[in-house]
Formats: C-alpha cells, structure tokens, sequence
C-alpha cells in the first residue's frame, strides 16, 4: 500500500505584534519545525521576502531577511525604522507587515516549475517614540 505523505502550506499564518523603537534595529527570528516540534524543518531552497507597509507615506519598505536551516530573520534598520511614524506620543505609528515564502517545487514534463507562495507571519510594528539625546522626537 502506498501512502503519501502531504505536506501542507498555507494554514492560517500567525498574528505577532512586534514592538519597535523608532531609529532603532530589530530582528524577528521565525522558526519552521517538523510534526514532532523540535526539529527544524527543511527550509533549502526557500526565498523569503519580508515586506512593511507604512500607510503616512503610502510607502511599501522591504525588510532585509537572514535564512539559516529551518528558521529566517527579519531585520528592521535604524534606516527603515527612522522614518517610521511622526509627533511626540508613545506609540508614533502602527506598521502592517508580512513574511512571503516562495518554497520551489516539481519540474513538469513542459519545463515549468510549480512553486508554492505561503504567508506565514502577518502581524503589525507598533512604533515607540524615542525620546533620548539624538533621538528623532
């Protein structure tokens, strides 16, 4: 009996709010595992693209990724994260964004390659002022 083993991309992603201090770096790293949730899934050959959506400038910021064997990082640059939000409260702006997945997959008989797109982390970037010397407020 032959019995094939499905693995199964898309499942609701997971909701995560990242919290940032404006000008300031960060880094979120994602871990991908096997059913038995200790280890890491095989990630080769994964590109992963890592997006923020800062809607006071209508602007779309790639986030710079990391990839090692079964897990990515996301990186927020003081570049970036500078420009993130405007005025002197707490929380200066809230900043949508996502981990796209693109996993390769079987070459058909006609030459094309059949990839799978996943997202598995959306969530928000909840923007701190930073009110130290050399800060931005």
């Amino acid at each position: 009996m032959c019995v094939s083993n499905i693995e199964k991309h898309g499942a609701d992603p997971a909701n995560v709010q990242w919290r940032v201090v404006r000008g300031d770096s960060a880094t979120l790293k994602i871990e991908f595992f096997d059913d038995d949730e200790s280890t890491y899934f095989d990630t080769d050959g994964w590109e992963f693209l890592a997006t923020a959506y800062d809607s006071s400038g209508d602007l779309l910021d790639d986030l710079p990724t990391v990839s090692g064997d079964g897990y990515v990082e996301i990186i927020i640059t003081s570049e970036i994260s500078k420009n993130w939000g405007s005025g002197f409260k707490s929380v200066v702006a809230e900043i949508p964004f996502d981990l796209q997945v693109t996993i390769p997959g079987d070459t058909y008989s006609g030459g094309q390659e059949e990839s799978t797109t996943w997202t598995p982390v959306i969530g928000s970037i909840c923007v701190i002022g930073d009110v130290s010397p050399g800060g931005t407020l």
